[in-house]
């Protein structure tokens, strides 16, 4: 950093799961790489306390940031880290979203010892995800293979609780993001990846973002360098859909944008809703824009989400 009267003491709150901690430590090294002085605070999150029961049904991602924001607020800590598909759609009042960083990659990933694919599964075959998204398009690619004797069931925990689950054959075979095997060097444990149309992705998956006290411009201007627009573009858009939706991990919604090479500053919008108890079929919808700014993004957003609801796709609540 070049005027180091910029230099600031940053204080990083994260949970302790091995894959927070790498997303912690890599947001340090790049501000210290600008010249900031930076140290972490580990948290253990009611989210990370709660494994018994779904998430959809104890209080939503939600539990996995309010102890980071705690310590936002009682200035223990000056920002958090967060996969931004863990991130409630509306933040509380105080606290804002300062950053997005360039996105991993976004898509789902099949994990299995001996199952090459959905195809591959035994009679009675087993399936773990924790995700009401991955359980509606699961049994949607499942039926049109005639496979409704596969089960799909609850996966809690954290990256390596959930791998370890799988080796120990509670599962033939689990759904995980890409992005957090990639991070922690699992790769090699990635059977084949859902490209989009297979699996669309959830709001945010593969990004992550960085939270901070609303009032803390410094901090704003301190991070602006590790922001990546292009994503941010996208994910603004895949969240409003959320939004819009009343999104939460109780919501059955897959959102997720791409920039249209062939088309300058064209973002396509793909959304999927389904039923979890599987009464109607899934509902997809697909715009497309040029998009500059955020709040045009937004506007994507939104008209996506009405596009949903007029197909039939019922929001939170509804």
């Amino acid at each position: 950093m070049s005027n180091t009267s910029d230099s600031l003491n940053i204080t990083i709150a994260t949970r302790e799961s091995r894959l927070a901690l790498w997303q912690a430590e890599h947001v340090k090294a790049l501000l210290q790489g600008l010249g900031h002085r930076v140290t972490l605070l580990g948290m253990t999150t009611q989210g990370d306390q709660i494994l018994d029961r779904s998430l959809s049904k104890v209080g939503g991602k939600g539990l996995f940031v309010k102890e980071l924001e705690v310590a936002l607020d009682e200035g223990r800590a000056d920002i958090a880290v967060h996969s931004l598909k863990d991130v409630p759609m509306d933040l509380p009042p105080g606290f804002a979203l300062a950053c997005v960083m360039e996105r991993e990659d976004p898509r789902d990933a099949w994990v299995s010892p001996a199952c090459a694919s959905l195809a591959d599964l035994p009679q009675g075959g087993v399936v773990g995800t924790s995700s009401l998204r991955r359980l509606v398009l699961l049994r949607e690619s499942l039926d049109r293979l005639g496979r409704q004797d596969v089960r799909i069931e609850p996966l809690r925990g954290n990256l390596d609780t959930r791998l370890r689950k799988l080796d120990e054959g509670q599962y033939h075979a689990i759904v995980l993001a890409a992005a957090g095997l990639k991070r922690l060097g699992l790769s090699p444990r990635i059977r084949a990846i859902f490209e989009p149309e297979q699996s669309l992705p959830a709001a945010g998956q593969g990004a992550l973002g960085i939270e901070v006290r609303a009032d803390r411009t410094d901090l704003v201007k301190a991070l602006a360098p590790l922001v990546h627009m292009p994503t941010w573009l996208r994910v603004a858009a895949e969240r409003t859909v959320s939004r819009a939706m009343g999104g939460s991990c109780s919501m059955p919604l897959a959102a997720y944008a791409r920039w249209d090479h062939d088309a300058p500053q064209t973002l396509k919008l793909d959304a999927a809703w389904g039923d979890p108890e599987g009464r109607a079929p899934v509902v997809r919808v697909v715009e497309q824009a040029r998009i500059e700014t955020l709040e045009q993004a937004e506007a994507l957003g939104q008209r996506v989400a009405q596009a949903l609801r007029a197909g039939g796709a019922l929001a939170a609540g509804g």
